[in-house]
Parts: structure tokens; C-alpha cells; sequence
């Protein structure tokens, strides 16, 4: 019998047991885990409302000032508090939206794919970018409206409807960015694209908060505890860019009505200068309530303004490879300054790779001042093909070559979005020819820059800062500084290639040539020694490529630039001419009477006409 009640005794006790810890699992669930008690009773008594910082301004080079804020409006409420005797009608009527349109956005408030997260409890946002008109007149009738109330933030302005790609935008988060980062909330608004997207950590700063206590009606009574508990926002710090504002906007006029890219460049610190794209789009349009509109709109436009060409566009680099061929066979000792090759209007060795007329037979400075493809055909049959080894591994050396030179790669541009353009490596062409020996001849319209080279205009004005600085790059950039921090360290170290700079001087030459008496004379400015390149890359899907790279003063060089102007024929048509009014106008200020014509004919020039088929 006494073991019968012990064992009941224990029974019991365990059931005791059982309940105590149900009830205090509970309890917690009820006081800690579970977000919707806890909201329900601080919404009851408190509003805390998020004090947004004002966002960093961005000034160009010169401390012109780009991209500022305006002050915002967007209609907040809390659901929970608002009153099932709402006035819809007045509430329309007071931010000017029609019945239809309050319950669109009303369904969208509480749409979880549009808006995660949504509850009833917390500040949800039923409208954005209240016009300055419609935030007066709602501001007279809000004590109405319970639950309802005003959030104000910023929104970006712009002083030039140039540099979109590079400036960016903002918008308002999405459910990826609210996943990948605490800071967000839905609402909020982050960069989108250019340096609003690069540089976002630095420009958004830090959200601040006041706590407002609320009475049974829901009404905002004063600051809780005088506001000591209250976090004051901080303000997102200033970026200075690279950029000069004046040189970007006269980029975009020169390519008016042509499709392309201009990059100039800093040579001795990396910095970019202008980064023009063409077609583009005024980044004002992706500001305020059309926002979303004028976005579509832009995606729908058969020109893609909304892709950067400069450092997006992957083209077939022309003539202006052949600097990089030369280094090689220098470096290779497959050349020296005294070798010459034969060119019978053309490389011809079993086929035949056309070229125009000059003497014959050429060393690399005239080959260079002449653009002959023969040339360089000779010089890559010579090393791909040379005695005691094979062309894979001859080409995996060449390959590596460029990729030191920047080439195949992203070269790590302060951007989104940039491409690393495509240099091949000998196991793709192993693979294209399925096994099949290959050799210099099967693949020798990549040393002129066809075939499957493929460059980003970025990547040949990079190119070409490299030659004027004599053998090294920084990393293009185009913030220059930050406030009260310093830009990543990459942006300040050098980049040298395994080739001597004495092989730099030389092909430096061969392009200060091209300008005094071959291929860029257009180039030639009477008081500014220039060096430059011409390319006209070939296209089958329509005209070919004006391109052309060149940089100045020769001895001290200040600018470095590349052109590529779609499907307008040859380098020397568009390339070069745009080419050098870019050096002239940041050199000296203006354009020479004498130079007037050029300007006036590059102004006023459209080649889209004639673009033919486009492939990017």
C-alpha cells in the first residue's frame, strides 16, 4: 500500500512539475518571444518614429556641387489605430487621390510581397513623396484622420542632367535588401546604381528615433520622458568624386546622337575624369512619384540608354590592341626597335589579312604611326609559333600578359555593373577546334584586336594611362575622397606589368607619331604634344567602330582617353576628332578658333541613323 501512495506522490508532483514549466513557456512566448504582444502594448502608449539622416552630398572634382537633398513627405499610418469611422472621402479629398486610388495603395500597405512584414501594430507607409501642395493641405485636416501621420525625409535634386550613370539613383528597398541587412525597413530607400549604389554604407548614415507617447485615442501627447530616450539621426558623409562636371557634360554633347563611350582618365593617380556613356537619360527623371514610370520606360527604350557603355560595353578593341602586341614581342625578344616585317598591302602566309599602303618592309614605331596589321600578324605568328614548344603554351604566356595589362578581367572600378570583356586562354580554343592542332594562323586576327578579344572602353583607356605613364596603373576610380575617411587603398597602389619601361618609351613614340604623321594627325594641337591610336574595328553586324585611344602631354601626361563611337566607320572619322577636342577642353579650358569647325561638325554629327544592327 505505501508504495502504491509514493508512487502517486510522484505522479502528481511531475504533473505539478509539468504545469509550472507550461505556464512559464508560455509566459515567455507570450512577454518576450512573440513580437505581436509586445507591439500591441507599446503601440497602445508609445509611437516610435524613425528620424531619417540627411543623405551625403556629392560634389564633382572642382567642389561643384552634383546631387543634393529636397525635403519629403510620405503618409504614415499605424492600423491598428485607425478609426473604422475613417472619412475616406475627406482623407481623399485631402491628398488628392480618387476612391479607387486610396484603396489600390491601401491593398498594396498590405500586400506581403510588396510589402513584407506588413503588421498592424508598427508605422506602416501608405503613400510616398507627398507633393509640397498635398503635404500642406493634408497637414490642416490630419487631426481627422487618427492613425495617420507625416514622415518626412529627403529626396535626391541634381544640379545637371548629365553623369546618371555615374551619379545613380535611389529607390525603395526591396525584400532582397531587407533580408541581407538589419538597417532596412520597409519604406526605406537605398542606392541604385552609379556611386549611390557603390558608396551606400558611407552616404546613408545612421537612422535616429523619437518616442512619442500617445493617448487612449491614439493622439500624439509630447516626447516620451522629455525625450532623453530619443537617438539623434547622423548624417551621411560627403563624396568627392573624380569627375569634372564641365568635362562629363561636354562629353555628352559630343556624343549626341551616337552610341558609344568616351573614359578619360588621370594617368598618374587612376582618377577618372569623364565617363560617358551615349545614348543616356537625365537622372532627374528617377526621382519622386514618376519614379517607377520613367524607369519602365527607360528599360523599354530600344537604345538601352540605361546601359553604361563605357564600362559595359564589351567591343572589339581594333587597332588600339596593337600597342599591347608590341609591348609583348618586346618583352618576348620576338622583336627588337630595328626588326622589320614585309607587308604586301596585307600579312600574307598562307591567307590573308589586308592592310592599307605604306613602306615596306616596317619596323614597330612606323608600324605603329601607320596602323599596319601586318606587322603585328608577323610578330604574334612568330611567338605563338615558336621552335621548342607549342602554341598553347605560348598563348597562355601571351594571355597572361594581358591580363596583367588589365585586359579579360574587371579591373575593379568603383562602379556596378562593369565588365571584364573577354580575353580567350589556349583551352578555349582547344575546346573550339575540338582537339585539332591549332596554330598562330588559325587565330592571327586576334593580334590586330578582332577575332574574340573583347574590350571594355574603360579597359583601353586604362590601356593607355598605362603607356603615358610609362609602364604602371592605378585602379580607375571615381570618388577621389570621402569625408572623414579615406578611399579604399587599391585605389592608390600601382600596377606594373612584367614589361620594361624602356618597351613603353618605345610604343610611346610609335603613338606620338601617329599624331605628327600618321593615322590621328587630327589629333596634332599646335601648343599640346599628343600620342594616340586609331582603331577601326571591324563589325558584322552593321558599319565599323570609330575608336581611338591617345594621351597629353606627352612628357607630362594630365589626361588619357579613349573614344569608341559605334558603327561610325574609320578611327579617324569620329574616334580621333572627339578624342582630342576631350584633351583640348580639359587642357585649356575651350576650344581654339581654328578647331571651331571640328567641334561644330562632331556636335552636330548623328551616326544612329546608320548604326545598322548594334551588338554589345
Amino acid at each position: 500500500m505505501k508504495s502504491i501512495f509514493s508512487r502517486r506522490k510522484y505522479i502528481i508532483g511531475g504533473f505539478v512539475a509539468l504545469l509550472v514549466i507550461i505556464y512559464i513557456v508560455r509566459l515567455f512566448n507570450l512577454q518576450v518571444a512573440d513580437d505581436k504582444y509586445k507591439e500591441n502594448a507599446l503601440s497602445n502608449a508609445f509611437l516610435r518614429r524613425v528620424i531619417y539622416p540627411a543623405r551625403g552630398l556629392i560634389y564633382d572634382r572642382n567642389g561643384q556641387l552634383l546631387v543634393f537633398n529636397q525635403p519629403a513627405y510620405d503618409v504614415m499610418l499605424i492600423p491598428k489605430d485607425v478609426g473604422k469611422d475613417l472619412d475616406t472621402l475627406a482623407l481623399c479629398e485631402a491628398l488628392n487621390l480618387t476612391p479607387d486610388q486610396l484603396r489600390q495603395k491601401w491593398a498594396e500597405m498590405k500586400d506581403p510581397r510588396k510589402n513584407p512584414g506588413y503588421s498592424a501594430y508598427t508605422p506602416q507607409k501608405l503613400i510616398s513623396h507627398l507633393s509640397q501642395e498635398d503635404y500642406g493641405r493634408l497637414q490642416e485636416k490630419l487631426y481627422l484622420f487618427p492613425g495617420f501621420f507625416v514622415q518626412k525625409r529627403t529626396i535626391r535634386e541634381y544640379n545637371s542632367p548629365a553623369a546618371a550613370n555615374i551619379l545613380g539613383n535611389i529607390r525603395e528597398v526591396n525584400t532582397s535588401d531587407i533580408e541581407n541587412s538589419d538597417y532596412y525597413k520597409p519604406g526605406d530607400y537605398t542606392g541604385d546604381l552609379g556611386v549611390e549604389r557603390s558608396y551606400e554604407e558611407q552616404l546613408r548614415g545612421k537612422k535616429g528615433v523619437e518616442i512619442l507617447m500617445k493617448d487612449a485615442l491614439g493622439r500624439i501627447k509630447g516626447k516620451y520622458e522629455g525625450g532623453i530616450h530619443d537617438e539623434a539621426p547622423e548624417s551621411g558623409k560627403n563624396l568627392t568624386l573624380s569627375i569634372d562636371m564641365d568635362l562629363q557634360e561636354y562629353g555628352e554633347r559630343l556624343m549626341a546622337g551616337k552610341i558609344g563611350a568616351i573614359v578619360a582618365i588621370e594617368p598618374r593617380t587612376g582618377e577618372v575624369l569623364c565617363l560617358v556613356t551615349s545614348p543616356n537619360y537625365d537622372p532627374r527623371l528617377l526621382v519622386g512619384k514618376d519614379r517607377g514610370k520613367n524607369y519602365a520606360e527607360l528599360r523599354r527604350n530600344p537604345q538601352k540608354p540605361l546601359f553604361d557603355r563605357s564600362i559595359q560595353g564589351a567591343y572589339p578593341p581594333g587597332s588600339t590592341f596593337k600597342p599591347t602586341q608590341g609591348l609583348i614581342f618586346l618583352q618576348e625578344g620576338i622583336v627588337t626597335e630595328a626588326t622589320r616585317y614585309p607587308c604586301h598591302r596585307g600579312y600574307v602566309n598562307g591567307l590573308r589579312v589586308g592592310c592599307h599602303g605604306h613602306a615596306s618592309p616596317i619596323a614597330l614605331k612606323p608600324a605603329l604611326q601607320t596602323s599596319c596589321n601586318a606587322y603585328f600578324c608577323w610578330g604574334f605568328k612568330n611567338m605563338i609559333d615558336k621552335r621548342g614548344t607549342t602554341a598553347s603554351k605560348q598563348f597562355e604566356k601571351w594571355k597572361d600578359y594581358m591580363v596583367e595589362m588589365g585586359y579579360g578581367y574587371k579591373l575593379g572600378l568603383d562602379l556596378p555593373g562593369e565588365s571584364r570583356g573577354f580575353i580567350p586562354n589556349s583551352e578555349f580554343y582547344s575546346s573550339s577546334f575540338r582537339g585539332a592542332n591549332w596554330s598562330a594562323n588559325t587565330i592571327i586576327s586576334v593580334s590586330i584586336g578582332q577575332g574574340e578579344v573583347l574590350a571594355t572602353p574603360l579597359q583601353i583607356a586604362n590601356l593607355c594611362a598605362t603607356v603615358a605613364n610609362r609602364g604602371y596603373f592605378i585602379t580607375p576610380h571615381v570618388v577621389k575622397a570621402i569625408e572623414n575617411d579615406h578611399i579604399d587603398k587599391k585605389y592608390t597602389e600601382q600596377h606594373r606589368p612584367k614589361i620594361k619601361k624602356q618597351y613603353y618609351e618605345m610604343v610611346a613614340e610609335g603613338m606620338r607619331m601617329a599624331v605628327t604623321g600618321g593615322t590621328c594627325r587630327t589629333a596634332n594641337l599646335p601648343d599640346i604634344q599628343v600620342a594616340g591610336k586609331t582603331g577601326t574595328a571591324q563589325n558584322p553586324h552593321g558599319r565599323d567602330h570609330s575608336v581611338f585611344m591617345g594621351f597629353a602631354p606627352y612628357d607630362d601626361p594630365q589626361i588619357a582617353v579613349a573614344v569608341y563611337v559605334e558603327n561610325a566607320g574609320f578611327g579617324a572619322t569620329f574616334g580621333v576628332p572627339i578624342g582630342s577636342l576631350i584633351i583640348e577642353k580639359y587642357l585649356k579650358g575651350e576650344i581654339s578658333p581654328a578647331r571651331k569647325g571640328i567641334e561644330d561638325r562632331m556636335l552636330n554629327s548623328n551616326t544612329i541613323a546608320s548604326s545598322g544592327v548594334k551588338k554589345h
